[in-house]
């Protein structure tokens, strides 16, 4: 038996979880917000050593006794440092609207869409750290020049936990995300971070799953680390046959595969998971924000429009619903809005526009994981994750129009365990009691489990009228 912690440094606060490396149990916890500084108005933008002070107080009062291993995941974004380790400006964190311009300048100076998808399996989008170099260039010229070692959120805290060394490490999850290196190739491309900054930066090394990034000065063995996304997969404890649904604002599909999965049109960005295999994503825009926009409309909140929508029948009586609010990635209409089509005197009822709102928010991801299954992905469960999962009107419509079984996990903190796993398999390759090539096997997190059941058929029928609605107005959308 060893204890391990795992670390989650999310956009607001730190969480910390102590567990037993043999059976995941978690034994003691941390929790502390960041501090915000009085100056700290602009969004997407955080001065990191507020990360470094919430970590201290959520690690205080002897929580880390007897631990002999920590992970560290953290949430995407870009640390501009010079050659001295000190930053250059605040880090650039979360999907940056202000990089639009700069995404669609990197895309045309490298030859469009397909030629960055062969070159590291994503098209540039204002989330990636590529872009935000892009946006530093144009923007802050000096920061920029200035610029000669990249990091990432979670590169910076573990390089911090060991004492600030010479060598500098990510992961090949974080590493994927940057926008300038390949999980198809398993290599930087640094020629594209001169594309999109002007000049070379020091890149991390990048390790594998179960390496360990160095010793702290105290002596506790630190692991490769990892995103916050990342982290939650292998804190599920996913793997082939699993695909994760988040349910935000937006929309994401991603599933554990076998292999990085290339598509010219940027539908799929092809990440690196953190277990060894890959993770191909696809991105929606418009997910919990159509049902909020209908429930604003309805005067109800969401747990309303789930009751509302439960008065209503499969189908919502002919109402569809395309949740295009803010334009769409997948299929890829940016410059669309949301239609509600099949408007009849008889269908004109709250609970039936209620269900359609449901139903199409849930078939726009549906068409998120169809873009993974018709490029060989195989899925046989979906979990759900997201708020808005536990209400009744997602779980009984879920498993008939994903077609396949619905796992909503309990709510715990996904990305902490993940983080606590892998610190657990370093230490257990380290001492020999664990092999390289398969994380500690811990109990499945406890979870309600929903099977398409009878009613499958009519769902089908729901979904086809969600796709023949879709091209009829958005021919040829895919």
């Amino acid at each position: 038996m060893g204890i391990v912690a795992g670390l989650d440094s999310s956009s607001t606060f730190t969480r910390i979880v102590v567990c037993d490396t043999d059976t995941g149990a978690v034994l003691r916890q941390g929790y502390a917000p960041h501090p915000q500084s009085a100056g700290e108005a602009v969004a997407h933008e955080t001065d990191p050593q507020a990360w470094l002070l919430s970590l201290g107080e959520a690690a205080g009062g002897g929580l880390l006794e007897g631990v002999q291993a920590i992970g560290v995941s953290a949430r995407r974004g870009l640390l501009a440092l010079d050659a001295q380790g000190g930053l250059v400006r605040p880090a650039l964190v979360g999907n940056d609207r202000r990089g639009q311009v700069a995404a669609a300048d990197l895309v045309g100076a490298l030859g469009g869409k397909a030629a960055w998808a062969a070159a590291v399996g994503s098209v540039p989008h204002p989330a990636q750290p590529i872009v935000k170099l892009a946006w530093m260039a144009r923007n802050e010229p000096e920061a920029a020049r200035r610029t000669a070692v990249l990091m990432s959120p979670h590169d910076w805290l573990v390089w911090q936990l060991l004492g600030r060394p010479a060598r500098r490490t990510t992961d090949r999850a974080d590493a994927s995300g940057t926008g300038y290196w390949s999980a198809a190739t398993g290599s930087y491309r640094p020629d594209l971070v001169e594309l999109a900054l002007g000049h070379q930066a020091l890149l991390p090394e990048v390790l594998g799953p179960c390496d360990a990034a160095g010793m702290t000065p105290e002596g506790l063995l630190i692991s490769a680390g990892t995103g916050e996304t990342t982290a939650a997969v292998l804190g599920l404890g996913l793997g082939p046959g699993d695909a994760v649904v988040s349910l935000g604002a937006t929309g994401s599909v991603m599933a554990v595969h076998h292999e990085a999965l290339v598509e010219p049109g940027g539908l799929i960005t092809a990440l690196a998971d953190a277990g060894g295999m890959h993770l191909p994503v696809v991105n929606t825009s418009n997910a919990v924000r159509a049902l909020r926009g209908t429930a604003d409309m309805l005067g109800t909140d969401l747990e309303g429009l789930s009751a509302l929508a439960l008065k209503s029948t499969p189908g919502a009586h002919g109402l569809v619903l395309l949740p295009y609010l803010e334009g769409e990635r997948t299929p890829h209409l940016p410059h669309s809005a949301g239609t509600l089509s099949g408007l009849r005197r008889d269908s004109m009822k709250p609970e039936h526009l209620a269900r359609a709102a449901f139903e199409g928010m849930l078939c726009g991801l549906v068409d998120a994981l169809d873009v993974l299954r018709h490029r060989g992905v195989g899925i046989r469960r979906v979990f759900l994750l997201g708020a808005v999962a536990e209400l009744p009107a997602v779980q009984a419509a879920a498993p008939g129009l994903f077609g396949t079984q619905v796992v909503v996990p309990a709510p715990a903190d996904y990305a902490a365990l993940g983080a606590a796993r892998q610190a657990a398999w370093t230490l257990g390759v380290q001492q020999g009691t664990l092999a390289p090539h398969t994380p500690p096997l811990w109990p499945a997190p406890a979870a309600q489990v929903f099977e398409p059941g009878e009613e499958f058929a009519a769902w089908q029928a729901v979904r086809q009228q969600y796709v023949t609605t879709r091209e009829q107005l958005h021919p040829g959308a895919f």
